[in-house]
């Protein structure tokens, strides 16, 4: 430390005597780190934020009759060895359909779902859901706010009428196949063509064993009977998908890291230059080639340091504007998964501005002291 001392306290003395150009130099660095690590932040939040708004999709395991099955529904066998095979999960049968609504004067085709019981991810947002649900209709909060319906009123879906007995919302994502907010809900009655099953476990690894078992269970070697879908990939496909996206934008602010370099690179060879006969001087009274070097390289470290540290207060700034703009919440970003990005954009900073200041230092190093004397 007391030989490193005297080096930083040199190499500060001297950015300070061109503090315009320093900080310019700088600049540069700042620039390049509120570029990867506010970017990087981003691309992070969004993807927790799709996977938020995916629900429990993960979780849940979609059942529905093979192309090439001997019936093009769920017969109440399968829907039996289902039962079974998923004890203890949620399982819920489904007919699902394109139906005429209308409601007063409007007029409108919409999904029509037919269930014996209401899936547990249902909330009301108005109005009381009766369980089982044997009589009256379900409204999706979307399809309901759309055509300005409320419960109490009496919608005709397909000809036959319907008192409706509340709004709902699902807690589920937009791609869960019994999400209700754009649909109708009606009992499921005497329609015994099951289209699909929806079954959800607890957690998505459960989702995946029972997915298994499931296809154990229901398919033979001979013939496919039925499809057995688990959602847990759109939630892999999305991770992938933000994966790339981040790495496309830690990339591009890594562009103006290199920019950094190149303006560091001609500071240092600058003062190089300017401060030949000094560094002459320093060479005459003892100093050595590698504290010559030390000097210079410490000058580009602080650089690199200042701007890195600078950058990185700056960058969570512009992650929570970014947030509040994109997402309407600018503490979204301040999760412990972004502190990554705080330390790579610091850290390449750094690397960038010693790796600039190579050159010089060595350039500075190896002056002859006669001839630097000289000027």
């Amino acid at each position: 430390m007391s030989r490193l001392l005297p080096a930083v306290l040199m190499a500060r003395r001297n950015l300070t005597r061109t503090k315009v150009r320093s900080i310019l130099a700088a600049l540069g660095i700042v620039i390049g780190v509120i570029a990867i690590a506010s970017l990087g932040m981003l691309g992070t939040t969004l993807r927790q934020q799709a996977t938020q708004n995916l629900g429990d999709i993960g979780n849940q395991v979609i059942v529905s009759p093979a192309q090439e099955a001997d019936e093009n529904h769920i017969t109440d066998r399968q829907l039996q060895d289902i039962e079974r095979t998923a004890r203890g999960k949620e399982v819920v049968p489904m007919v699902e359909g394109i139906e005429d609504l209308e409601f007063g004067r409007e007029e409108t085709t919409t999904q029509v779902y037919y269930f014996s019981s209401v899936p547990s991810s249902y909330t009301a947002t108005d109005g009381d859901i009766p369980d089982p649900l044997r009589g009256g209709a379900l409204v999706g909060a979307d399809l309901a706010d759309r055509i300005d319906l409320e419960p109490g009123n009496s919608i005709t879906v397909n000809g036959t009428s319907y008192r409706v007995r509340a709004t709902v919302e699902g807690s589920g994502s937009f791609f869960s196949p019994i999400n209700p907010n754009n649909a109708v809900v009606l009992p499921r009655g005497n329609r015994d063509e099951i289209s699909q099953v929806v079954i959800t476990a607890d957690t998505g690894p459960e989702a995946n064993a029972t997915a298994v078992a499931l296809r154990e269970s229901l398919n033979d070697r001979r013939s496919e009977q039925v499809n057995v879908r688990e959602l847990s990939d759109i939630t892999e496909d999305i991770n992938e998908f933000f994966g790339f996206i981040n790495a496309f934008l830690i990339g591009l602010g890594s562009i103006s890291l290199l920019v950094a370099g190149v303006s560091i690179l001609n500071v240092m060879l600058m003062s190089t230059v300017e401060r030949r006969e000094e560094i002459g001087v320093l060479r005459a009274v003892g100093f050595q080639k590698r504290d010559v070097l030390k000097i210079m390289l410490t000058e580009a470290a602080l650089l690199g340091l200042a701007g890195g540290v600078i950058g990185a207060v700056l960058a969570v700034g512009v992650g929570m504007l970014v947030a509040q703009f994109a997402l309407g919440d600018p503490t979204a970003v301040l999760i412990p998964e972004n502190i990554q990005f705080v330390v790579l954009g610091v850290g390449f900073g750094l690397v960038t501005s010693v790796l600039s200041g190579l050159y010089p230092a060595w350039k500075a190093a190896n002056e002859h002291p006669v001839e630097a004397l000289r000027g």
